[in-house]
């Protein structure tokens, strides 16, 4: 092409008619183009040249790349529409409206103002709600409502390949009732999310979802439609386990039925916090918490619809009832070596007016004094380290010694057992005799044995062999019984600390900080150097970040039988129900578990010390029992009250929902499941 000549007005390009005649061609990219190229004053001269185009930015009648990626979200999304918008569908809701998925809502209260708030489009008429034609139906009902919500939806509204999915904390049940009252033409999923909004109120990572696809049609849209609604889940980092209604149930029956059992029991204790809480302790409190949110129907309905409840119950109840046989058999034979034996030598032991012969208290002058932590110097000076003696150097004296012996103090150990190899091992100075242990001089004895034990134990040390001034200190769990020990059995020269370090081997293994440390100031001598001294030990568990209580023993035993002697009898009561581990296991279960392996591997020793050595514990007990009885007549109450309405009431044309026993299950039904359960 020869070159173009200057010219005083620029060059006019118009492109030929063929080019122009359709503008919406696919073919934008021409390779080449007739363009008229003219000047004032002359004649057009037709030029042919190259034009290639670049780019193409501008808004087209259609704009294929905003269309494809509507459509691309719109396969991705599903219209859901949750039936019951009550606490739980709102939580869903939340999640599906977040992920992009249109939500439809119908309820019978009027949720129109929180729907708003979610983004959700509310029906107060089904019919309008079905008439939307949504993907999914998602059943947010309570239990005992289910059958009743279901059969008021008028489903012959909706498009035949609809899928129905439900979310109930029972599934032989919810089964059934698709399978029986839905036509065969939907789908149908029975899911259970094995969390809530107390649980999962940070987000649904690693929380178990359990699904059954009970029907699903063959084309192939159905099943991708399926697993559209299942990745919901799977995108929020739930646990995807899929398995069939019935083993659910069986595995729910004792876990998720015995937890919510638990948590109502507890709850009706009105437990509250204390001062000197142990780990145990609080996660009975979070249980009581996590449970005491959900509503009498909703566990009313897992003891209802889940035909192994029942037996769980019975095994709970036969549980508790062996462990108060066993707790009363051992303390009528302590009655009776008392009237045949020779307890005669054992006199119980009450607080008597002591005589302080030249070793003046200072205890009322130093109560609630704030205790000064003393950090020893890295000089390693004696002046600030203890001669500390430990009688019975078992797992908890042992426990203790590590510390002990860290912080740079002189740990000495007696026991009846041999633990020298034990006491090698951690630095500390083993006697395996008595009177060999008590010339050393310990400056303060601390008392590591049994409850039941303790007072034997203390009569056998030669205590003439100690020097006038030493400090006894116990750390039993129960402190009353210590006290009145002590100040019995001792000389009033001894000083005594009663103390209560409420943590053990297993609680405290990574670490002390936070862990309360209850004591009491019995009797500490005048001179500063026994006052200094006390403070010295105590100093050893606040330098570990212990939690410093100083309560009097009176007031401590009233707390610890609410807290410690019920941890305890609950974990007791549940390690002989022989609870396991299960794939599905809530929040509130793995709390039980956990509760059973921290004192499972306490002895009975110690547990009949609790309940023998507190004046508080059998109140406690008794109160423990009122009120699984009473959880009991409340629910075997409103199972009488349907069964009066069946007889009486004539509602016999009311379908039999439960599922019915295959072949290989016994014939033989228990009076719960031969029952023809009312939705009301």
């Amino acid at each position: 092409m020869p070159p173009l000549s200057l010219h005083p007005f620029p060059p006019k390009l118009i492109p030929t008619p063929s080019l122009l005649s359709n503008p919406q061609s696919p073919n934008l990219y021409p390779q080449s183009s007739h363009l008229y190229y003219h000047t004032p004053n002359s004649t057009p001269k037709r030029r042919r040249f190259g034009l290639q185009i670049k780019s193409l930015d501008a808004a087209q009648v259609f704009d294929y790349e905003s269309k494809l990626a509507a459509q691309f979200r719109s396969s991705q999304t599903l219209t859901i529409a949750v039936i019951g918008f009550g606490n739980f569908g709102q939580f869903l809701a939340k999640t599906l409206t977040r992920q992009g998925h249109t939500v439809l809502a119908h309820s019978r209260s009027d949720h129109s103002a929180a729907a708003a708030k979610l983004g959700v489009s509310f029906f107060p008429d089904p019919h309008d709600l079905c008439e939307q034609h949504p993907h999914v139906i998602l059943l947010c009902t309570s239990i005992i409502s289910a059958a009743a919500v279901l059969s008021s939806l008028p489903v012959q509204r909706l498009p035949r390949s609809t899928l129905f999915v439900d979310v109930l904390s029972v599934k032989e049940f919810s089964k059934a009732l698709f399978l029986n009252s839905l036509p065969p033409y939907f789908d149908l999923i029975c899911t259970h999310p094995m969390f809530g909004p107390e649980s999962a109120r940070e987000s649904w990572n690693g929380l178990h979802f359990v699904f059954e696809k009970v029907r699903i049609g063959e084309e192939g849209s159905r099943a991708e439609r399926c697993e559209k609604f299942l990745s919901i889940f799977e995108r929020e980092g739930c646990k995807m386990v899929e398995m069939s209604c019935v083993e659910h149930d069986r595995y729910a029956a004792g876990s998720q039925f015995i937890t919510h059992t638990v948590g109502r029991v507890l709850g009706m204790l009105r437990l509250e916090s204390t001062p000197i809480n142990t780990k145990g302790y609080e996660t009975l409190l979070d249980l009581v918490e996590n449970t005491a949110g959900d509503s009498f129907d909703l566990y009313y309905g897992l003891f209802v619809y889940n035909k192994n409840a029942l037996d769980m119950l019975e095994r709970l109840d036969s549980a508790f009832e062996a462990l108060k046989a066993q707790l009363f058999g051992s303390l009528h034979d302590v009655v009776r070596n008392q009237l045949f034996g020779n307890a005669g030598k054992v006199r119980p032991l009450q607080e008597e007016n002591v005589n302080q012969n030249g070793a003046a208290l200072v205890r009322s002058s130093i109560a609630g004094r704030p205790l000064k932590v003393h950090v020893p110097d890295s000089s390693g000076d004696d002046n600030s380290m203890l001669r500390v003696g430990i009688v019975g150097f078992g797992n908890f004296g042992q426990f203790l010694a590590k510390t002990i012996v860290r912080q740079g103090h002189k740990v000495l150990a007696y026991s009846r057992s041999d633990y020298s190899d034990v006491a090698r091992q951690l630095g500390v100075s083993y006697f395996s005799d008595a009177d060999d242990f008590c010339e050393e001089h310990p400056e303060v004895i601390i008392l590591c044995t049994s409850i039941l034990s303790t007072e034997k134990v203390l009569m056998s040390l030669p205590l003439q062999r100690l020097k006038r001034s030493t400090l006894f200190v116990d750390v039993l769990s129960v402190k009353e019984f210590p006290r009145s020990l002590f100040l019995q059995r001792l000389p009033p020269y001894f000083d005594i600390l009663c103390t209560h370090p409420m943590f053990g081997p297993e609680s405290g293994k990574n670490g002390w900080n936070g862990l309360a440390f209850v004591y009491d100031r019995v009797r500490i001598g005048n001179e500063e150097s026994r006052v200094s001294r006390c403070d010295q030990f105590l100093n050893i568990f606040a330098q570990e970040g212990c939690r410093m209580v100083e309560m009097s023993c009176e007031e401590h035993d009233k707390h610890a039988a609410g807290s410690q002697f019920i941890t305890h009898t609950m974990g007791r009561i549940l390690e002989k129900l022989g609870l396991e581990s299960t794939p599905v296991n809530t929040k509130g279960y793995k709390t039980l578990l956990n509760l059973v392996e921290n004192t499972a591997g306490d002895s009975f020793d110690l547990y009949y010390g609790l309940f023998m050595y507190n004046a508080n514990a059998m109140e406690q007990l008794k109160r423990l029992d009122n009120a699984f009885e009473a959880l009991k007549k409340q629910l075997f109450g409103r199972l009488h009250g349907v069964s009066r309405k069946q007889i009486f009431e004539n509602e016999d044309d009311s379908q039999h929902l439960l599922p019915t026993p295959s072949e290989n299950e016994s014939a033989s039904t228990s009076s719960l499941e031969a029952l023809n359960i009312q939705n009301n």
